[in-house]
């Protein structure tokens, strides 16, 4: 069992998070301001396996409470950044710098939290991308060798993209992939390897060569979709 503290100051996101936990086995602890926050990281460090964050929790501003959190944990917690908190590219340059771990969609459905956090409850596991990921659930078809097979994403960054399956290939399998951007009439074709396998979630796809200007059409949607919705 992992212990995941979600700290936000929306009752609403702090309930749907710790369903999603609670019924994946884990425990989730709450927490709705910084003082409180940063009382509990000191008090209970040794036990918790993963921080859920919002940057503009009550009486904390932005980036300084991760640094706060650094001077009592020493960069040892996993920090994932509800990324509707986030309000500008600087702020990811600076938490980069934090270690922190990723970013997550304070607004994902219930049934996307748990595989979206857990390549950082299981980090063994997974081959974790470093640039922001946005949760996205749309039609991916996917080929190996001689097989076909369709399922859905779970998430998208500029360098993979994450498939749900309970079928996962083995990791380092070279695959072919091919999916439609939401509002968009045209495929995007890549290839890639399996960054990471798990039966309980799917794999990912780290990719390594696209068809002409896909790039430039997937960095685009990540950049639109990642700094949308941001709290006030």
């Amino acid at each position: 069992m992992k212990v995941v503290v979600v700290a936000d100051d929306t009752a609403f996101v702090r309930d749907r998070f710790r369903t999603a936990v609670e019924n994946a086995g884990h425990k989730a602890i709450l927490i709705k301001s910084a003082p409180e926050l940063l009382a509990r990281v000191q008090a209970d460090l040794a036990t918790i396996d993963l921080l859920v964050l919002d940057l503009r929790l009550l009486q904390a501003s932005g980036v300084g409470l991760v640094r706060a959190i650094r001077k009592l944990d020493g960069g040892k917690l996993p920090i994932l950044i509800f990324s509707g908190t986030i309000a500008s590219a600087n702020e990811v340059r600076e938490l980069a710098s934090l270690g922190v771990a990723g970013y997550v969609n304070e607004y994902s459905a219930v049934q996307h939290i748990v595989p979206a956090l857990a390549p950082h409850l299981f980090p063994d596991d997974f081959n974790r991308r470093h640039s922001p990921r946005v949760v996205l659930g749309i039609p991916i078809q996917y080929r190996f060798g001689n097989t076909i097979a369709a399922a859905l994403t779970l998430n998208l960054s500029r360098g993979g993209i994450a498939i749900r399956t309970t079928s996962p290939l083995e990791s380092s399998a070279r695959i072919k992939v091919r999916f439609r951007m939401p509002g968009s009439k045209k495929d995007i074709d890549a290839e890639g390897r399996v960054a990471w396998s798990d039966r309980r979630v799917g794999m990912g796809v780290q990719f390594e060569r696209h068809q002409p200007g896909s790039q430039a059409l997937i960095d685009q949607f990540v950049d639109a979709h990642f700094f949308s919705n941001r709290k006030a």
